[in-house]
């Protein structure tokens, strides 16, 4: 049996470790909302505030690392992450994820997301705007998501 090639999600040849601006999608597993309770009203559900604090804790992992403008969404997050300082050779973008990943997981009790991530370098000022604006609206669009599961 012969399985379809996987296209690479990564930019090749890229250093992932080096400065700049990261858009950042994480999905749950089979983009279950696990996130926001049901209801009128935005509001984070019990396992979306373990998301929202952890994610919260990436900058104090990680001192190079700055968490810029996040939203967590009924089954998905989306985050700008900064590199400001690879004087040090910091972590790579993948090592954050996965350490935030694991560390919701963890507090959870159970398996929540999907084994990937989806990401974008920002390459200059115009495109951090229009990634910003996007998270910004995006709740307020949840039902027009590219995820959105009624």
């Amino acid at each position: 049996m012969k399985y379809p090639k996987r296209k690479p999600n990564r930019l090749k040849g890229y250093d992932y470790a080096s400065n700049g601006g990261y858009f950042i999608t994480i999905c749950t597993k089979n983009k279950k909302c696990l996130f926001w309770e049901d209801g009128p009203e935005i509001q984070l559900s019990p396992w979306g505030v373990i998301v929202d604090q952890t994610i919260k804790e990436i900058p104090e992992h990680y001192s190079g690392i700055q968490l810029d403008h996040y939203v967590v969404m009924p089954n998905h997050v989306h985050l700008i992450l900064l590199i400001a300082d690879t004087s040090n050779r910091g972590p790579t973008i993948s090592r954050v994820i996965n350490q935030m990943k694991g560390a919701a997981t963890k507090r959870i009790g159970t398996p929540v997301w999907q084994k990937l991530y989806h990401d974008r370098i920002i390459r200059d000022e115009a495109e951090y705007l229009r990634v910003w604006n996007y998270i910004d609206i995006n709740p307020l669009k949840w039902n027009e998501d590219c995820y959105y599961e009624a």
